[in-house]
């Protein structure tokens, strides 16, 4: 009976409350600097120090060693090429296919590679967005549409094997693994979902279809430089003139 009744009356608060409309007409808050001086909560740490421990131990692993200091620079760099050969290695051996070349935006290179130890959390630091390496196949002309579009933005990381010359924001001598390319030939590439579906102004990717295994950009780098690392390699880029601004 009483169970009933709370039920109707809910129902008629619900009803009656949808053609309400509430505006605030004030705003207060209070702003907190977040400085070393400040008192720390011992409650809080005690909760979060399970926490801290399981990320710690995770971002703290390491999983290779840089020979060197690599910042990111257009229109090549050291660090860009070593995230496009990761992305390139790991679609090959992910998708088990051959892949032409393979791509970074340079915007989304958030860091630079530091000499000494490698760990995750440096590899978060880098490519801390959730991007997934997809593959397309674009043809020849959809490709050159591309490439003109990273000669714009001044140059971004290609792979080993693909190389060109930038004049007047346009990409011009461009070699895929040895030959000149081929407008109407068909080219399969490996980059992040985020560029194959338009972002970074690449419009002309957005209708092409996508190999998705849900393989995280992050991931793949990982893999590759602990793949080196059980090599016995350390990571050591260079710069090999993969891209060129021309006279």
């Amino acid at each position: 009976m009483y169970r009933r009744k709370y039920l109707f009356y809910c129902l008629l608060f619900a009803l009656s409350s949808c053609s309400r409309f509430y505006q605030p007409t004030s705003l207060q808050h209070t702003q907190y600097s977040i400085e070393p001086a400040l008192k720390k909560d011992s409650a809080m740490n005690i909760l979060l120090m399970p926490y801290a421990k399981d990320i710690n131990a995770t971002m703290n692993k390491v999983i290779g060693t840089s020979a060197g200091n690599y910042n990111n620079n257009r229109p090549e760099s050291e660090i860009g090429n070593f995230l496009a050969d990761a992305y390139k290695t790991m679609a090959e051996e992910k998708f088990s296919r051959k892949v032409d070349a393979g791509f970074m935006n340079a915007g989304g290179i958030r860091s630079y590679l530091s000499k000494g130890n490698i760990t995750v959390g440096k590899v978060f630091e880098i490519m801390p967005f959730d991007n997934i390496l997809v593959l397309q196949e674009l043809k020849g002309s959809i490709l050159q549409a591309y490439l003109d579009k990273m000669a714009e933005d001044g140059g971004w990381p290609v792979s080993k094997g693909v190389t060109m010359v930038i004049r007047n924001k346009k990409a011009t001598q461009v070699m895929i693994n040895g030959k000149p390319l081929n407008p109407e030939a068909v080219y399969v590439v490996a980059h992040s979902d985020y560029i194959a579906n338009g972002g970074s102004d690449c419009e002309m990717l957005r209708p092409i279809p996508q190999i998705n295994r849900g393989y995280l950009m992050r991931d793949a780098i990982i893999d590759y430089v602990a793949g080196l690392t059980k090599e016995g390699k350390i990571i050591q880029p260079v710069i090999e003139n993969r891209v060129t601004n021309g006279q």
